[in-house]
């Protein structure tokens, strides 16, 4: 079936596209020092080079992370994005900074911020306050947690009891790699929970929610294949940071799915992406017009270089032939692309 069947529009036209799971600070990323030493295990990747980044993001590098982010998600007809936010000298207000940047360009945004013993019980209890601020505002997201393996079972205990509180679930890596044990997770999930990778979940993990699988990130991670289809819950679709191009990622999941079984389908892969809109149901609503037709599974899994023209989100032509109607692109890119050079100095003073 037609993509565009569902959306009830034309042959080249599709809902908005979600994002399951972006870390949007990661925009500025590209370009950044080594780190001190080549990393040699998933360990080592987030020791030297994520767990730094995030240590030097600022109010301005979150801002421009942000809006660079939306900008690109927005120009591959991602209209919404579940983030997971973490910058630990910079932790107060900046889910409301990401949400309005994001408002900002048009892009739909759900936000958490992921909190952790890494930097002690403050910064856990400062993540975890950062989390009820902007939820009891009005905002739209999630409680965050990092990760199990970086937490202490009080702080999970902590994070599970606001989320049920605001109504929302909480948004956690799970079992990314060997290392990131993830036991002292039971007993608190919900079917609101979004459980990001699972690559090292048994299939009889006992955990409720979603479980978004990253297929590009866990690639360059070299932290194994998930087989996501192993899984009863349900599977949604992120990239990790790595950008919002979700066609591009709904192809990369899909031969990375064909190598490990080949009576995959592209039909059961789509249904992966089809999941985000189970958060963010109104991205269904939203209009991309593409320069391809027709819009379906099987042919998208085998075209690419297939982009959006049009972008109509909440009624609104956002991406007019390709450019931002809301904000200047140029101007973005060029501001975030100084806001990264102050970033990497920082960076090389760590």
């Amino acid at each position: 079936m037609a993509i565009a069947d569902d959306a009830a529009v034309a042959p080249n036209q599709s809902p908005g596209l979600v994002c399951a799971h972006h870390h949007l600070y990661s925009a500025l990323a590209r370009g950044m020092p080594a780190p001190p030493r080549t990393p040699s295990n998933f360990m080592e990747i987030l020791e030297l080079v994520w767990w730094r980044l995030d240590r030097a993001l600022d109010a301005d590098t979150i801002e421009w992370s942000a809006k660079l982010g939306a900008l690109e998600a927005l120009e591959r007809g991602c209209t919404a994005i579940v983030d997971h936010h973490e910058s630990p000298n910079a932790i107060e207000g900046s889910l409301s900074i990401i949400a309005d940047a994001c408002a900002e360009v048009g892009v739909r945004v759900n936000c958490a911020y992921g909190i952790t013993d890494r930097h002690g019980p403050a910064g856990a209890a400062a993540g975890l306050a950062e989390n009820d601020r902007f939820l009891t505002a009005g905002g739209r997201g999630m409680v965050g947690l990092h990760a199990a393996f970086t937490c202490e079972p009080d702080t999970i205990a902590a994070a599970a009891e606001p989320a049920r509180t605001h109504g929302v679930g909480v948004h956690v890596h799970v079992a990314e790699g060997e290392s990131d044990t993830w036991t002292d997770l039971r007993g608190h999930t919900a079917d609101d929970w979004w459980l990001v990778h699972g690559v090292h979940l048994p299939d009889d993990h006992g955990l409720q929610g979603t479980i978004v699988h990253n297929p590009r990130s866990n690639m360059n991670n070299a932290v194994g294949y998930a087989r996501p289809t192993r899984f009863a819950n349900p599977i949604g679709l992120g990239t990790d940071g790595i950008g919002a191009d979700m066609l591009d990622e709904f192809r990369v999941a899909f031969v990375r799915a064909r190598e490990h079984d080949v009576t995959t389908t592209p039909d059961d892969v789509w249904a992966w992406l089809e999941a985000g809109w189970d958060l963010m149901p109104e991205a269904r609503a939203d209009i991309v017009t593409w320069n391809y037709a027709p819009i379906d599974p099987w042919r998208l899994a085998y075209s690419p270089g297939v982009s959006p023209i049009h972008v109509d989100i909440d009624g609104e032509r956002v991406l007019e032939n390709g450019r931002s109607t809301r904000v200047d692109a140029d101007e973005i890119r060029a501001k975030a692309a100084e806001a990264a050079q102050r970033l990497f100095t920082k960076l090389e003073a760590l």
